[in-house]
């Protein structure tokens, strides 16, 4: 047990160079605010039931035939009544006052009993119409606060919702659906129950295997949509992430969603992919042991939509930050000729997603940053580090200084031909800490790369012309002790008149002979050539 341990960590150690691959692979921080806004506020938007057909009368006749908006006394009133038909009304009067203003009245509606109401009328089979505006008044209270939520689960709803699921009546059953991914989806805060409970109670009442029934492709795309909200909703939060039962019944859906031609639906499919990929290395490999769904993934990303390619390039992003068959499995879908287009999109989160998606690639095997190099992805990585907005170079620079943690001589080398030294040296002046260090990690690799040829001083020089060497030095005074200790290693190994003699003698080892970096016409514009 001892020795495997033991080989395991020596494999790391020669793979990586000295850098943990989990160090140099970055799973998305637990948040991922930034991406998902726009998002979140389609979801918002999406989650209220808004009733556009029943607009303001357009006639004198229309306006002589319209129905005088109940109170809500009188609907208090009606909705007891033992008339069929009076009861309707209320119910629909209660859906009408949830769906059409801008400000609904939730909180009057709840604290008028008409909840528990509400969900006893779930119950009412052979009354379908009741059902459904019930099930319509229900779904917008749903869709609130966390509190107004909760009041809709506290009443018993999910369990008639996941029944009703069965229903004869499409709008009923697409109503239900709509409900359940409110409450599915739902994060609460400073209540007894999170989102995460809330999501695994609607699981573990029996939701998945009625929703998978309802998987048919020739469906209305207005319900798919509603289907796959849900399904995605079902996929979220990862703090705890969902049971990986549930997670295994929800794929195959899934798998056949990402198949479609609507939009909306191959958003949040995607969406549903790429929570399930945030996290541990057999959630990913579920994934892409479905026959399918990678490929697709990767088509997706030449999508024209922009609100296709941001969760189909997350998952993607995902998927790499695996191991390195999972890594590889991308790879062999010719992910990386898609990349052009992506890290020259003309959206700035997209390039920064293609960048941190790379990042993970050149976290890996030797033959898969060859890969990156061969689809000529590294100019155009240089490219965002110099001309892109601040957030996409950091995700650049990340790419160059994985590249040089854990690639060849050679490789460096032709990291250094492509100009990436120069951006590098300019982001130096950053004040952004973590940035600092992964750029201090890469010029410090590139001159290790160096100093095993014996070619330091060529380096060193370039670092001089492109005023490296005084923001290097500059940053030996940086509040950050890590910082510090970098950039002084740096100074002290190549710039210090002890030793720099001694750094422009080649190491005795084996790369160094079967591999130099060309010192031809060197200057801080022309790079290396080999």
């Amino acid at each position: 047990m001892a020795e495997n341990g033991t080989h395991n960590a020596r494999l790391s150690a020669y793979k990586n160079k000295g850098k943990d691959i989990e160090d140099l692979r970055r799973r998305r921080v637990e948040t991922s605010v930034e991406i998902r806004k726009q998002k979140k506020e389609e979801t918002l938007l999406k989650r209220r039931n808004v009733d556009l057909s029943d607009d303001e009368p357009t006639s004198p006749l229309q306006e002589q035939n319209r129905q005088v908006a109940m109170t809500m006394s009188e609907i208090i009133t009606s909705i007891k009544s033992l008339d069929a038909q009076t009861v309707l009304n209320a119910t629909q009067a209660v859906r009408k006052l949830l769906s059409k203003e801008k400000n609904p009245p939730i909180d009057r509606v709840i604290e008028a009993g008409l909840v528990d109401v509400l969900v006893t009328f779930l119950d009412c089979n052979d009354k379908p119409s009741l059902q459904f505006e019930a099930a319509w008044a229900l779904t917008n209270i749903a869709s609130g606060t966390s509190e107004q939520t909760q009041a809709v689960v506290r009443a018993g709803a999910v369990p008639h919702f996941i029944r009703l699921l069965d229903a004869p009546s499409i709008n009923l059953v697409e109503q239900c659906i709509w409900a359940l991914g409110n409450i599915a989806g739902k994060v609460f805060i400073f209540i007894e129950c999170d989102g995460a409970e809330m999501r695994d109670m609607v699981t573990a009442n029996g939701i998945i295997e009625p929703l998978m029934r309802l998987v048919d492709m020739s469906a209305p795309p207005a319900f798919l949509r509603n289907l796959t909200w849900t399904f995605s909703n079902l996929c979220r939060n990862k703090n705890p992430p969902p049971k990986m039962k549930a997670i295994k019944a929800c794929l195959p859906a899934l798998a056949s969603l990402i198949q479609h031609s609507d939009k909306e639906v191959l958003a949040d499919t995607c969406w549903a992919f790429s929570y399930i990929t945030d996290g541990a290395n057999n959630q990913i490999q579920e994934v892409v042991d479905m026959q399918g769904v990678v490929p697709r993934l990767v088509e997706l990303l030449g999508s024209v939509d922009a609100a296709v390619v941001t969760p189909a390039l997350r998952t993607v992003g995902n998927i790499v930050t695996g191991d390195d068959s999972q890594t590889q499995v991308v790879i062999d879908t010719n992910v990386l000729q898609m990349m052009p287009g992506l890290l020259q999109h003309s959206k700035a989160s997209i390039k920064k997603e293609a960048c941190w998606m790379l990042s993970n690639i050149t976290a890996g095997a030797v033959e898969q940053i060859q890969a990156v190099i061969e689809h000529n992805l590294i100019p155009l990585v240089i490219e965002v580090l110099c001309t892109a907005d601040f957030k996409s170079q950091k995700e650049a620079a990340w790419t160059i200084t994985n590249l040089t943690s854990g690639g060849t001589v050679e490789q460096i080398s032709y990291v250094v031909q492509c100009g990436a030294l120069k951006p590098l040296c300019e982001l130096l002046a950053s004040k952004d800490t973590k940035l600092l260090h992964v750029l201090l990690d890469g010029i410090s690799n590139i001159l290790q790369a160096a100093d095993k040829v014996g070619q330091v001083e060529p380096i060193c020089t370039m670092l001089e012309e492109m005023g490296g060497l005084d923001k290097i030095e500059q940053l030996q005074n940086h509040e950050n002790q890590q910082v510090y200790k970098k950039a002084y290693d740096i100074i002290e190994k190549y710039f210090g008149e002890d030793g720099e003699d001694e750094n422009l003698v080649p190491e005795g080892n084996a790369e160094a002979n079967q591999y130099q970096f060309s010192t031809e016409n060197i200057s801080s514009t022309q790079g290396f050539t080999f």
